[in-house]
């Protein structure tokens, strides 16, 4: 089972920022996620959870980008031990059957123990390092370093593209 999908909807939870508070917004996510079911279930009980929940994976990058490995595993951890996995295996849309991490409860709580176990997964077969913070100014997105060599620094070609711009003009004034 691969987790990396899991990984990237903690990046996007983290990233949406106060607009993980408007219901459209995150129904839309879950919707271009392909969880259009959770989109349905969605109720503002959950929207307040899943606040509280980026705030915390916000935590684990920002340890990670820190360098602080130690703090972003213990964080990981706690939010492990919070959101215990429930795995099932299930079959919908024409698809064979395959595991889900959670079906029940409400959908706060399956996106949660999919985010944690996504972002755990990622720091045990490819590093903490492999989590960070865009580098650009002034963002301060959250990204997965998914590159063969470890290199990325920034959340989008967008950031990365402003942050190269700034520092040839950089270069040039000081030339």
């Amino acid at each position: 089972m691969d987790l990396t999908s899991y990984a990237e909807l903690a990046v996007q939870l983290v990233n949406m920022g106060n607009e993980l508070k408007d219901p459209f917004s995150l129904r839309a996510l879950l919707e271009e996620t392909g969880r259009t079911e959770a989109a349905a279930r969605l109720t503002r009980r959950d929207i307040d959870a899943l606040c509280e929940l980026r705030d915390e994976l916000a935590g684990v990058f920002a340890s990670a980008a820190d360098g602080d490995d130690a703090d972003a595993v213990e964080r990981l951890n706690g939010l492990l031990v919070r959101h215990p996995v429930h795995p099932q295996i299930s079959g919908h849309d024409g698809q064979p059957w395959h595991l889900h991490l959670t079906e029940g409860g409400r959908v706060a709580d399956a996106l949660a123990v999919g985010s944690v176990m996504g972002l755990a997964s990622v720091v045990t077969r490819l590093g903490v390092d492999r989590l960070g913070i865009c580098q650009a100014s002034p963002c301060r997105n959250a990204y997965l370093d998914t590159s063969s060599n470890r290199s990325r620094r920034y959340c989008s070609e967008r950031c990365a593209s402003r942050a190269n711009v700034a520092a040839y003009r950089a270069r040039k004034r000081g030339a």
